[in-house]
């Protein structure tokens, strides 16, 4: 019977056999053999024992070896492989002495200790290196720092050595992304293997990896960087982000000077510096499998509850543990636990995970290191996002249901093809919330929401403004999607290029098609035909950048990571129990953007300083988990089932639950359908699949293949074990093929929804929510208790509690308030404040969407102290007092010349901006570009200090 010590061996010598080193016993040792040999057993000098292996690396000696039986604590047994290390005897070749590589391994745990690092710490490998990187390691030596950054490329030392020594920073970067990578490069000298960063939704996450991966590459030594996201369109969007990623040191751009690989098959290249990819696809290559693309294509979330046990990693040779020194990984919130994990763990390198929401699980993972936190309120404070406000709209069939009674007629709709028939109630119908677009559509209720949207839009959500704000709403599912769309179009009058609906079957209508089946005979059925050469990507580039779509309705595909600048509505008319993918989702509209910019798509919009979130469901309102609840098989979506089935999942209870789902399915197909699902499985039809699957479970089928494969009656556990994998494995092959699981999700959908016609919804509340109103009547209360202590202090503030003036507000009075309220703890600013007011009394605010400017604070303070009783815009108050002022003059007799008049505009203009003008104004802009103070002086003669004067005094009153 094999030991615990023999086993443990055993596993040791595979694992260095698959790592590239030959194993030998002392007595058949040839150092000159192979770059890399592990030789057993190996007597060291006196008093130092045996190694367990001593490792020769291109015939000197490099490392050592720890063998201990499984479940031995790995830490206690370091001081031995230590003393290894520096017995090795006199006279024998050796890359240096002490012997700078050690290893303690059970076979199933394994832990190194680079020796040439400063300050060696052991940490938990997946395997051994392989011979030739530790002989890369030892050429690096011991470090040299360089004096000049130019230099930093070239010096020796290790990775953590060169991360010592890092060149300061001198990219020209927004907050907190400096900051960020200042800590980030802190805790990689600390050694410290996993460093969390929360950074806000918007704050540019992927702009950090790429200046973060450029200096780990140029100044660090770094051989490899990858960067980690959960689906396809990510990886195309951060891979242009490092194409226009320009070097601040010699202008190249970063694909001009490393080799970025993005990640589409199961080659990875041996001159790529960074590799971008779907830890989807990473998963696949480690394994040695293709992976479909649309798996890619979907986001991982949830989709790890759907594994038992993972499927565990073996160790690949083609893509070693030494492959990356630091993997990034976007989006970490989701993308690291349960079956993804092996991914990052698989190999030695750094982990540094980036999110806006992390969970327990995120702190956990990444020991609790959290190196930078950047909220939502910091960002806002920054100008690096905008903040919202949440306005509810709440309906009667929306919040409780609605009743159809029997004898009336209904629409009956095929989900997929969505053809329509008529059929009378034979029963009442009663439906829930929760069965609203999925079971039952009422139109009233999808119409009642969209048009109170409408109606609300230019009166109480962006008041005064024409176009319709770039607006993103999100549906429960394709044919929900579908409905809002066409309802959008009716409700606001409009064409096809107004709304759009932006998801993976963008592009795609049902036609009937003549259909041949296995017996000859023709029928009809209905498929999606392709009539549109736009993909999803291209209508989401004109939403980014054109007027038109100004609506786009989508499910998940723009839930998370997606970059819409311009967005200004985010729509909800579906519910979310995930905290971290409602944050994502929300996210979508915090996205500064210039003013130009904004006016680009929207020209009526002034400046982008928040933007609304409309919930029509109560999203906000309910309690959400960081994680979705999975406690059932039955609750994971038929689709989700199918994708971890193609990713390779065997556990018994998925393969249980698609057998029943495709028993179920196969009942409602008709005998078309059931041929395309045999012509997709290679003529293997659904009847047979489900019986294979359900067979694959049996145990006594278990008993029966064992006996089969290894030829005994009495077959073991542990061959039963293998015979039951491998039928489960034949079992769900059919279900690997991608165009299989397309038709069987496609066909799952069929099934008819009844759209109820006959039920009217009424809106029960449309205004903004409470917290937003809350939120408003604590600044306002704050600003004016502000007001109140500081007003003898503050300059500004004495001059505005004094009327008649003593004397003139300049502008620099007004900056200095400003700045004053702009620092913590307050962070307020015009655009904050005047939106709060507005919150709370519209009908006294005006120009609540124009664009805020500083003197706006003189209107506010005025409107807080209660000398005026409406809150102006400045610039609007200045017009309406020149105006007087003009009917003053002309009442007097004076006539002013079209030249004198526009010269006097330019000057009104000149105070809303600045709250007076000075005669040295006249010799810069635009007063400059016209002939300066010596055109004005001709215009007005003697009059001017004159007319000055009385402008000065008047206009800002």
């Amino acid at each position: 019977m094999t030991s615990p010590e023999d086993q443990a061996r055993e596993n040791i010598d595979r694992m260095l056999v698959g790592a590239g080193w030959e194993v030998r016993n002392v007595s058949d040792a040839n150092i000159s053999a192979s770059q890399g040999l592990a030789i057993r057993n190996f007597p060291l000098k006196t008093g130092h024992g045996f190694a367990d292996y001593l490792l020769y690396v291109n015939g000197s000696a490099a490392g050592v070896i720890e063998a201990k039986k499984e479940g031995v604590t790995l830490t206690g047994v370091e001081t031995q492989s230590d003393k290894y290390t520096k017995g090795l005897p006199d006279g024998l070749p050796a890359l240096k002495k002490p012997l700078p590589f050690s290893y303690e391994s059970t076979g199933v745990e394994t832990r190194f200790t680079n020796g040439l690092d400063p300050d060696p710490r052991s940490r938990p490998v997946f395997s051994f290196h392989k011979p030739d990187t530790l002989a890369k390691w030892f050429e690096i030596g011991d470090g040299v720092v360089a004096e000049k950054p130019e230099d930093y490329g070239n010096r020796k030392g290790t990775f953590l050595a060169r991360m010592q020594h890092m060149p300061p920073l001198i990219d020209d970067l927004w907050p907190p992304k400096p900051q960020a990578i200042a800590n980030i490069e802190r805790s990689l000298r600390e050694n410290r293997p996993r460093a969390l960063v929360q950074m806000a939704t918007g704050s540019g996450k992927t702009l950090l990896a790429i200046v973060l991966a450029y200096r780990l590459l140029k100044f660090a030594g770094a051989r490899r960087v990858l960067f980690l996201v959960d689906r396809g369109n990510l990886s195309r969007q951060a891979y242009k982000e490092f194409q226009q990623y320009t070097s601040p040191y010699n202008n190249y751009k970063f694909t001009e000077e490393y080799v970025v690989q993005r990640l589409t098959s199961n080659t990875l290249y041996t001159t790529a510096r960074v590799c971008i990819g779907t830890i989807q696809r990473l998963y696949s290559m480690l394994r040695g499998e293709e992976i479909a693309d649309d798996l890619e294509e979907q986001s991982v979330e949830g989709l790890q509850n759907v594994f038992k046990q993972p499927l565990p990693i073996e160790y690949n040779p083609k893509i070693p543990i030494e492959t990356f020194d630091v993997i990034i990984t976007d989006e970490c919130h989701r993308s690291i636990y349960h079956l993804w994990r092996q991914v990052l763990e698989y190999f030695d390198g750094y982990i540094i995970g980036l999110t806006a929401t992390p969970n327990k699980q995120t702190f956990g993972f990444f020991n609790q290191n959290l190196v930078m936190e950047y909220g939502h309120e910091q960002a806002v404070a920054d100008n690096v996002n905008v903040n919202y406000d949440v306005y509810r709209i709440k309906t009667e069939i929306t919040e409780g249901g609605a009743k159809v009674d029997a004898g009336y007629y209904v629409d009956k709709r095929d989900r997929k093809t969505r053809e329509v028939r008529w059929e009378m109630l034979d029963d009442d119908l009663q439906y829930g919330a929760e069965e609203l677009d999925r079971d039952v559509v009422a139109k009233d209720q999808i119409r009642t929401v969209i048009r109170t949207f409408r109606d609300k839009l230019f009166t109480e959500i962006f008041p005064g403004r024409r176009d319709v704000p770039k607006t993103l709403i999100y549906a429960k599912d394709d044919s929900h999607a579908d409905d809002i769309v066409q309802i959008v179009r009716e409700e606001f009058g409009k064409g096809n290029e107004f709304a759009q609906k932006i998801t993976y079957r963008t592009g795609f209508i049902a036609v009937t098609e003549i259909f041949v089946g296995p017996d000859g005979k023709e029928s009809e059925k209905v498929v999606w035909k392709k009539v549109s050469n736009l993909s999803p990507e291209e209508i989401l580039q004109s939403f980014r950048n054109s007027y038109f779509p100004r609506i786009a309705v989508t499910v998940d595909m723009i839930a998370t990571g997606t970059d819409i600048k311009p967005l200004e509505v985010v729509l909800f008319m579906r519910s979310v129990k995930s905290r971290s993918f409602f944050e994502q989702m929300k996210g979508r509209g915090v996205r500064v953007i210039d003013d130009n910019d904004l006016k680009a798509v929207t020209p009526d919009a002034g400046t982008k300083d928040h933007y609304v979130i409309v919930d029509a469901v109560g999203v906000c309102e309910r309690d959400k988990t960081d994680s979705r609840p999975m406690d059932q098989r039955k609750s994971i979506p038929f689709d989700k089932l199918l994708q971890a089935i193609g990713l390779g999942n065997k556990d018994p209870e998925v393969v249980s639950s698609v057998a029943a789902r495709l028993a179920r399915l196969n009942k409602t197909l008709e005998e078309d359908e059931k041929a395309e699902v045999q012509k997709r499985a290679d003529g293997q039809s659904l009847t047979s699949i489900t019986t294979t699957l359900v067979n694959s479970l049996d145990a006594d089928k278990h008993v029966e293949r064992a006996k089969k494969d290894f030829k005994t009656e009495t077959p073991n556990e542990e061959q039963i074990q293998n015979a039951a994998d491998k039928l489960i494995q034949e079992a769900v092959k059919p279900l690997h093929n991608p165009e299989l699981r397309k038709v069987l999700i496609e066909l799952k959908q069929q099934h008819e929804q009844t759209i109820d016609h006959l039920s009217q919804d009424k809106v029960i509340e449309a205004g903004f929510s409470a917290d937003a109103l809350e939120r408003a009547k604590g600044i306002v209360q704050s600003f004016e208790q502000f007001i109140k202590d500081h007003k003898d202090e503050i300059t500004a503030l004495q001059i505005l509690y004094s009327r008649p003036y003593k004397q003139r507000l300049r502008f620099e009075d007004i900056k200095e308030l400003a700045n004053t309220i702009e620092k913590p703890p307050r962070l307020w600013t015009e655009s904050q404040l005047w939106q709060a007011y507005a919150a709370l009394d519209k009908s006294k605010v005006k120009g609540a969407n124009t664009k805020r400017i500083l003197t706006d604070l003189v209107s506010l303070v005025r409107f807080a102290i209660h000398q005026d009783n409406e809150l102006i815009p400045f610039p609007e108050r200045v017009n309406a007092n020149f105006k007087s002022w003009l009917a003053q003059q002309e009442s007097s007799g004076k006539k002013f010349t079209p030249d004198q008049r526009r010269w006097l505009e330019m000057i009104r203009d000149h105070i809303a901006a600045n709250l007076g003008i000075d005669p040295k104004d006249f010799d810069y802009a635009p007063f400059a570009q016209e002939g300066g103070l010596g055109k004005v002086h001709q215009l007005f003669g003697s009059e001017l200090n004159k007319i000055i004067d009385e402008l000065n005094g008047m206009l800002a009153a």
